[in-house]
């Protein structure tokens, strides 16, 4: 028993031990990327995520400070008969070649053909020959994509963005959790543990912030998306379960709309993450 007791106990401690990388997105960490890439270094935070214009600028101050450049977010359309990729996302991909970064990105519309009616699926075969498209300028420009679910749009839930991602079968082509439109889209009820195990092979990053339950698909976004330990949501828990399915990726903050300084902002939240861990 004493063996036992003591292998437990060995098995624990090296679990707490494991680090976990916890990043935050620029709604956030606002800035300058010099200012912007010393506060991040000096709280603790491993990794950020920009957007794709200020790419390489912010990459090579965090650089400096060992902290990593994550991701780019970038939004665009598809449209069916296009021959082409939007130029809005080609010039997207263009700007992370060399940084060994991923491209954030969401998919806002889908123009059907005519006559077509929407549908939980309509617009798929769209989707994936855009994306079998950009997955191949993507991997010549050595970048990886990882599809950002975002309330109100058409790939708004994990659930379509994965079925996508499938469907285009690609290793490098990825999905995102954000806890704050999942809370919006899919309600505070819905169990999120069978999603996330669902798209553990394709599961790049999971953001999350402090929240509030009840009927969340009817909260608004200050409810939704506060500083990480506040609001009434079980955060904790929440990472907790991710851990346990088995998501071992990073951790982000998303700190869209939170009106505070950002340095007292991300002080919070940092806290807040080490209190959970």
């Amino acid at each position: 028993m004493k063996v036992l007791w003591g292998m437990l106990l060995m098995v624990c401690s090296v679990g707490a031990a494991e680090r976990v990388d916890f990043f935050v997105m620029d709604t956030a960490a606002r800035g300058q990327p010099a200012e912007c890439a010393s506060l991040l270094a000096e709280l603790g935070y491993t990794g950020f995520g920009g957007r794709p214009a200020t790419a390489k600028a912010f990459a090579a101050e965090l650089a400096k400070r060992q902290v990593t450049f994550l991701n780019a977010y970038h939004v665009t359309k598809f449209s069916h008969g296009s021959t082409e990729l939007p130029q809005d996302l080609v010039q997207a991909i263009n700007a992370l070649e060399g940084l060994d970064t991923t491209l954030w990105l969401g998919i806002q519309q889908v123009q059907l053909p005519p006559g077509v009616k929407a549908g939980p699926t309509a617009g798929d075969a769209i989707v994936v020959l855009a994306l079998k498209q950009a997955m191949a300028l993507a991997k010549a420009k050595r970048v990886k994509v990882s599809l950002y679910p975002h309330a109100g749009f058409w790939a708004e839930s994990v659930d379509t963005c994965l079925r996508v991602a499938n469907a285009v079968d690609d290793p490098a082509l990825g999905v995102t959790f954000n806890l704050c439109h999942w809370l919006k889209v899919e309600g505070s009820e819905r169990d999120s543990v069978p999603v996330i195990m669902a798209a553990l092979p394709r599961l790049n990053f999971i953001t999350i912030n402090g929240a509030d339950t009840g009927d969340t698909r009817k909260l608004g976004w200050d409810k939704l998306i506060q500083p990480l330990g506040r609001g009434t949501y079980d955060v904790k828990t929440f990472v907790a379960n991710a851990r346990a399915a088995g998501y071992r990726g990073p951790f982000g903050f998303q700190g869209y709309g939170i009106k505070m300084e950002s340095a007292a902002l991300l002080k919070e939240t940092m806290d807040a993450w080490k209190g959970m861990r």
